[in-house]
């Protein structure tokens, strides 16, 4: 369904668009900013109920939220709405405002085109031998059968992952953690930022301010200490990082140092970040679900022959794919996005002002019953083509769409099959006491902390 035929079939119901209903709740001055502070899974989940379109007020702010899958892939696919509003602008100040995760018009299509040769479906068979090592080395490390901290494992081959494959570096453990524990903070401290826009308090110093600018100034030292590294080396192998020393601006002049610094920071934040949520995620899944971990197991020994699993077994393990993209359906990395309305313009038959921010939540959409049979269940088999039919269109989109479509998509795919499938063939997994599997919202969506143990079979 195009953004015009959802404008057509409203214009049919009503002749003139109208203003979208207030989502009940607000609260004097702060608006619905602390609902979304203290519970905003449940909230988001809830706003359907009251429109395809409702109006949020974030202290002073008006914004608008979208609740259909419909409508969320008109936002998406419409040149009328932009990369902006709270989500984007919080993250400016870990992203800045020339990468590509940030970018809008001609600067985004110009850097997009630098960095997606990296990511072609062509390409991604080269990374191969890296992915196997590092994921057969992590099973290496967890034979003992001592307990895991999965945040740390997680961010440890997220990173080093992305740095081997895309950064040509050695990038050891110790960078992964401080990239980890720098996000972990940076990513709280945002969505903080993003609901509760409290201005000048942020800039005092209290503690949590403290922690919040020595993470960000930490994550930013790490990709400076990365860029003075390789250019320090005289090499420039075939990876993306060369290709953004030597990118070119639309002038045919070198691009900027704050353009090649903020592109390695989006680099590193989805190949850290994102990637690592969703190992969090998996790793909690094989756990409560020793069923599909079992069926894992056994999809990969009728695969490999028994032989340790390799990439070229990646795409027929169906089984095995079909966990990673219900485990993203129930626990999806990046839980809320925000676009802004560049001119005058209508969804579902409600108006939208120029300038208007946009809000939405793929974990809502997600797990809406309207959409998903037992919609809480976790149930891989609705994957399966004749199942998967029956999902509406834009309910399930783990890595976007249109021209802001994840340009490492495959990539990613390609790393979580082969983890998950090297980790269930060789162990059982079982939460620990002390193990928190409880979700901990921040810009992006990860377990609060997840502990397991290891059972080799």
């Amino acid at each position: 369904m195009t953004v015009d035929s959802v404008n057509s079939e409203a214009r049919q119901n009503t002749e003139e668009p109208q203003d979208p209903p207030v989502a009940g709740g607000a609260v004097p001055l702060l608006g619905h900013s602390l609902k979304l502070a203290r519970d905003p899974l449940a909230f988001m989940c809830r706003l359907r109920d009251h429109g395809d379109v409702v109006r949020l007020r974030l202290g002073p702010k008006t914004v608008y939220a979208v609740t259909t899958p419909a409508l969320t892939g008109a936002v998406a696919l419409s040149p009328d709405y932009i990369i902006s509003g709270p989500l984007w602008e919080t993250l400016e100040g870990l992203l800045g405002k020339e990468g590509v995760a940030t970018a809008n018009g001609p600067l985004h299509r110009r850097q997009r085109r630098t960095v997606q040769p990296a990511f072609r479906r062509d390409a991604i068979p080269a990374y191969g031998p890296v992915m196997e090592e590092e994921a057969h080395a992590l099973t290496e490390r967890w034979s003992s059968g001592r307990p895991v901290d999965c945040t740390l494992e997680a961010f440890r081959i997220a990173v080093r992952v992305s740095a081997r494959c895309l950064l040509r570096g050695p990038y050891m453990d110790e960078r992964a953690e401080r990239l980890g524990s720098a996000l972990s903070t940076v990513f709280r401290g945002m969505y903080r930022r993003m609901v509760l826009p409290l201005g000048p308090l942020y800039r005092l110093p209290f503690p949590a301010n403290r922690e919040f600018n020595r993470a960000l100034a930490d994550l930013h030292r790490l990709v400076d200490e990365i860029i003075a590294g390789r250019r320090a080396s005289g090499r420039n192998p075939d990876d993306l990082l060369t290709a953004l020393l030597t990118a070119e601006d639309d002038n045919g002049e070198p691009i900027g140092e704050q353009e090649i610094h903020d592109q390695v920071v989006a680099i590193l934040t989805a190949g850290g970040e994102t990637v690592a949520t969703t190992i969090m995620w998996l790793l909690q899944t094989l756990a409560n679900h020793p069923e599909h971990a079992d069926r894992i197991r056994a999809e990969v020994e009728s695969v490999t022959g028994g032989k340790p699993v390799a990439f070229d077994d990646v795409r027929r393990l169906t089984h095995t794919n079909n966990v990673i993209v219900e485990t993203m359906r129930l626990r999806p990395s990046v839980w809320v996005l925000t676009r802004r309305a560049v001119t005058d313009t209508e969804l579902g038959g409600r108006r939208i002002p120029a300038g208007a921010d946009i809000i939405y939540s793929p974990y809502a959409v997600q797990r809406d019953p309207r959409s998903y049979p037992d919609h809480l269940e976790f149930d891989p088999d609705r994957w399966l083509p004749h199942r998967a039919e029956d999902v509406p269109k834009h309910a399930m989109s783990p890595f976007g769409v249109g021209n802001r479509k994840c340009p490492a998509d495959h990539f990613s795919m390609a790393l979580l099959s082969l983890f998950t499938a090297a980790v269930a063939t060789r162990f059982r997994l079982e939460q620990v006491a002390g193990s928190d599997d409880s979700p901990r919202v921040g810009i992006t969506l990860r377990p609060r902390g997840l502990l397991v143990r290891p059972v080799p079979r």
